[in-house]
């Protein structure tokens, strides 16, 4: 896919309380997060980058990100949130998008922290593995389940948080099988893609042997990648999903990478030496490489569930998962070199392959030196907490 490229980026983050528990579907409240998200800008009249949706709760740049409960007649009548997710506007650089999320960010810490909050990366639930329907799903909830691969899976969602980097090529157009092939090429190598973002290493309160628990449970059910169709385009069967219908028409030729583990949205939380910004947007610029690269013949229409949870497992002490994040880097760097910006955010990730070092490390890192476990305060274990009021 050849041409300028546009960039969006959106962002799910969890919320720790105070006491540096984690504020989760069992004791956050929709009141609660809408309280932070009404403090927040509106988005600009006229934007048409973003669905707002039929209900109209998606009109800023943050909104409660959770499972919506459903009545008998498909009606609401209960949100259990997870967390707050940033969504920039569409960006004709990465610098310009990752510049967004970060300013975004720092409102929202700033808004949250008003309201006794404050956003973390964290890819997965660090004591809880499960989101548990109650009471259980009714006739019109199980009808909505079954329409789709992902609303089967919906509910795993709820214990993992992470990025969707958006990518379009506007001189590439919008051919279906154009999409749906660079769709199938981030799938395949998608396992060697993620392992820069690993941010899990914690489950059930403890270290739970790998890096990366949201791409062991969740990649392989849900999709690595997606690109979104027109509306009267044909969708090849698959599950899960690896094309979806614009739901507007600003989203048709949107390739949308779904894989990542929670990053951190401000850069100088992670380090970015040798490189430049963070970590969204070297992600962002490596994701572009490979779409630009002809060398790479790999293509699959559904994750392969077996070669993430290898990767998630091992990391890059495995030999072939380094070997291919290596290959699908070298291939990224070839395909950019000479463009502004790209070599710098690139060199970044080399760094931390050539150390083997990735968010993860450095949580067990300091999980190891006494830091504890984030979203467990005091003695790592489940955090205590009271059901929230149904």
């Amino acid at each position: 896919m050849q041409g300028p490229a546009r960039y969006g980026i959106e962002h799910e983050l969890a919320l720790l309380r105070a006491d540096g528990s984690l504020a989760d579907f069992t004791t956050l409240t929709h009141a609660e997060v809408a309280a932070v998200v009404d403090e927040l800008p509106d988005l600009p009249d006229g934007q048409a980058d973003l669905r707002i949706g039929d209900a109209g709760i998606r009109r800023k740049r943050w909104y409660a990100e959770g499972y919506e409960r459903l009545d008998e007649h498909g009606g609401l009548w209960r949100f259990d949130p997870k967390g707050i997710e940033i969504r920039t506007v569409v960006h004709d650089s990465v610098d310009a998008a990752e510049s967004a999320l970060c300013a975004d960010a720092r409102l929202l810490a700033e808004v949250a922290g008003r309201h006794g909050l404050r956003p973390v990366a964290l890819g997965f639930h660090p004591g809880r593995s499960a989101y548990h329907l109650d009471p259980p799903a009714n006739a019109h909830e199980r009808e909505l389940m079954a329409s789709s691969p992902e609303e089967r899976t919906a509910h795993l969602h709820m214990v993992t948080w992470g990025p969707d980097l958006n990518l379009s090529f506007p001189e590439a157009g919008t051919d279906p099988a154009v999409l749906a092939d660079a769709a199938a090429k981030l799938t395949y190598y998608s396992p060697y893609l993620v392992p820069w973002s690993f941010s899990s290493p914690f489950r059930e309160g403890r270290p739970w042997g790998g890096e990366s628990a949201r791409t062991s449970r969740r990649t392989g059910p849900r999709p690595a990648a997606l690109a979104y169709l027109d509306p009267g385009a044909a969708l090849p069967p698959t599950d899960p999903s690896l094309t979806r219908h614009a739901g507007i028409p600003g989203e048709i030729g949107r390739i949308e990478f779904k894989a990542f583990d929670a990053i951190a949205a401000v850069p100088g939380e992670e380090p970015a030496e040798g490189g430049r910004g963070g970590l969204p947007g070297a992600l962002l610029s490596l994701l572009t490489g490979v779409l630009r690269d002809d060398t790479l013949t790999g293509r699959r229409r559904t994750p392969d569930a077996a070669a993430h949870r290898r990767a998630a497992l091992r990391g890059w002490s495995d030999p072939a998962v380094r070997s291919g994040s290596q290959a699908v880097l070298d291939a990224a760097a070839a395909a950019l070199r000479g463009e502004p910006g790209h070599g710098e955010r690139l060199a970044l990730l080399r760094a931390l392959l050539e150390r083997r070092e990735n968010p993860a490390v450095r949580m067990l890192a300091r999980h190891r030196a006494g830091g504890g476990i984030p979203g467990i305060p005091g003695v790592p274990g489940i955090p205590a907490a009271a059901p929230r009021p149904r």
